[in-house]
């Protein structure tokens, strides 16, 4: 019998939030779907959070992920733009573990070296090297949704192991690894 599962990877953002599903059968990728979602015509942030929050569960009961995969916020120099980010990422990572699913997270160059083998990698190397690897027809205009998509690809090379990154399997495990975020 083929064991399968189904990752979901999340490029989280507050103007654009890429997404990725893969298939894994016997150990082989199979690609689902890549796709965005726009948020730029919203000006209410908390009407974007809503929307990265409803927009996850469609896709989790959609397609009845296994795991999620998530791009961890990098550190810039813009404070705003980093809590923006945070905020994105809690609020799908919240969708996820409101379902039970397993999320792990991802630094940026982690994602990058695991797709091209470089860490520094451009978004359009990662996109193309994609491209090849899952046999893509054509790749989006905006590659946020390339992004998500190396973000499931990443978690499976690295086989869910969580030395790459943090892996929460619900809100108990979360409030557990995480006692000064919950208070």
């Amino acid at each position: 019998m083929a064991k399968e599962k189904i990752i979901l990877g999340i490029d989280p953002g507050t103007t654009i939030m890429g997404f990725g599903l893969i298939k894994v059968v016997n150990k082989k990728m199979e690609f689902i779907q890549l796709n965005e979602l726009l948020l730029s015509k919203y000006k209410d942030p908390y009407t974007k959070l809503k929307l990265i929050f409803e927009r996850t569960i469609e896709l989790i009961d959609t397609y009845h992920p296994d795991e999620i995969a998530i791009e961890a916020p990098f550190f810039g120099k813009n404070v705003q733009s980093m809590l923006k980010l945070g905020r994105a990422q809690g609020v799908a990572m919240a969708a996820g573990l409101s379902r039970e699913i397993p999320i792990t997270e991802y630094l940026p160059k982690k994602i990058k070296m695991a797709i091209t083998g470089n860490g520094n990698a451009s978004k359009e190397q990662v996109a193309k090297m994609l491209q090849s690897m899952l046999n893509l027809k054509r790749l989006p205009k905006n590659l946020d949704a390339t992004d998500g998509l190396a973000a499931a690809v990443c978690h499976f090379y690295n086989g869910g192991r969580v030395d790459i990154g943090k892996s929460y399997s619900g809100w108990d495990a979360f409030v557990k690894q995480n006692p000064k975020k919950v208070r």
